[in-house]
């Protein structure tokens, strides 16, 4: 990619006449915590919640002229995409997951108004992709990918083109959000090898360090859509020839739950609402603490597309990540007293957030599905330890995902 930098600063220009820069902020929160002089990209303040405005509108005004753009989205990029179409006065035909957010949903037909239409289609995004991709070939227009795209990656680098003025320099440190790779790429080519770049992934959906661990982009077997806004199955093959040669090292790994404690945390302490793939960044700073003590770094917050009716889900993973809440099955004697002899073993912070019985399993025991909610984990190992003494039978399965999918 010839020329990248010259290119970028100038899409970065360009977009002046649509939104201005996005704020890059100093928490004094995160940097007391870790020691370090951390700063927030907050790209979930654009018009459109997240940075994907930037590659849509650089795509689109390089295709003047052009009356029909097709996509594929998740939610972020179909927003921007929309939004840009109502600018510009062009059509657009938007394909998005069946499990897409309604939040995300609703505001892509909000920023599109007249000018777009929405085809829910596909469990997982790279269903949603092979669709838009195969209507585009049929009906024609112009295929904008969300991420395998030169311009797209160009459009996408602009922010770090504002990170670089709103700081008055490099970063020590940039921690990068990935899904297909289209902005993390762009970032991490603009600021080439002037800074360390970090790339966060969730669990469910490691494909860059999937691609760097075989040497090339390879398709993950499961995708989980939890981090909708990173949950893509196989990385872009431009982006990946950006980033293929960063260190294996250099790619971070969260678990789903993880994030979740960095969403509840950031909107309680800091009114700050986050998405979960706007999450990865920030939660990913206490696996690089050691060596980024006082250094500067910048967290890109890519999005904040957040539907509250997940809430109370979040909160859910987040307590049980952090070990507060724990659910399992308890074998209670069917006998007067029972029941009032378990509740005595409680704590004083341990709170019942859940008591159903089920299926009995014999005529004098029956099974309880049982969750607790306390303030400290240790008060798990005191309660358990308690319930052995009186000699009552049970079976954690918080960490059994598959049954929690059932009873849980």
């Amino acid at each position: 990619m010839t020329d990248f930098m010259p290119r970028a600063r100038a899409a970065e220009q360009a977009m002046r006449s649509v939104f201005p820069a996005t704020p890059l902020q100093r928490n004094a929160h995160l940097s007391e915590r870790y020691g370090a002089d951390i700063w927030l990209k907050r790209e979930d303040l654009s018009p459109v919640r997240s940075y994907k405005i930037r590659g849509a509108f650089n795509a689109m005004r390089k295709q003047q002229g052009q009356e029909l753009f097709v996509c594929a989205s998740a939610g972020n990029h179909a927003q921007g995409v929309a939004y840009m179409c109502k600018h510009l006065g062009v059509k657009g035909v938007i394909f998005m997951p069946v499990t897409t957010p309604q939040q995300k949903i609703q505001k892509t037909r909000i920023f599109g108004g007249d000018n777009i239409e929405i085809h829910l289609t596909g469990d997982y995004f790279d269903d949603t992709l092979s669709a838009a991709q195969s209507w585009c070939a049929e009906q024609g227009g112009h295929f904008l990918s969300p991420f395998d795209d030169a311009d797209v990656i160009e459009g996408q680098a602009s922010l770090a083109v504002e990170i670089e003025a709103q700081l008055g320099g490099v970063p020590d440190h940039v921690i990068l959000p990935v899904g297909g790779g289209g902005m993390s790429s762009g970032v991490a080519t603009w600021f080439g090898g002037r800074t360390h770049c970090l790339f966060v992934e969730p669990k469910g959906g490691a494909c860059l360090h999937a691609a760097m661990a075989a040497g090339h982009p390879v398709a993950l077997e499961h995708v989980d859509n939890f981090v909708d806004g990173a949950a893509v199955g196989k990385i872009g093959a431009k982006p990946f020839e950006l980033l293929k040669d960063h260190h294996l090292s250099d790619v971070l790994v969260l678990s789903e739950d993880r994030i979740c404690t960095t969403m509840i945390e950031m909107l309680n302490v800091e009114g700050i609402v986050l998405e979960p793939a706007g999450a990865l960044a920030i939660e990913a700073v206490a696996d690089v603490q050691s060596f980024i003590r006082g250094k500067t770094v910048v967290c890109v917050t890519s999005g904040g597309n957040f539907d509250f009716e997940r809430l109370p889900e979040v909160k859910e993973r987040a307590q049980r990540y952090s070990g507060v809440k724990k659910y399992f099955i308890l074998r209670l004697p069917q006998r007067p007293g029972a029941l009032k002899e378990f509740l005595g073993i409680l704590g004083p912070e341990d709170d019942i957030a859940r008591f159903e019985y089920m299926k009995k399993s014999a005529r004098n025991f029956g099974s309880v599905l049982i969750g607790i909610e306390t303030r400290k984990p240790e008060n798990f190992m005191r309660l358990f330890a308690h319930l052995d003494d009186a000699g009552f039978t049970y079976t954690d399965i918080t960490e059994d995902e598959t049954l929690a999918q059932f009873v849980i």
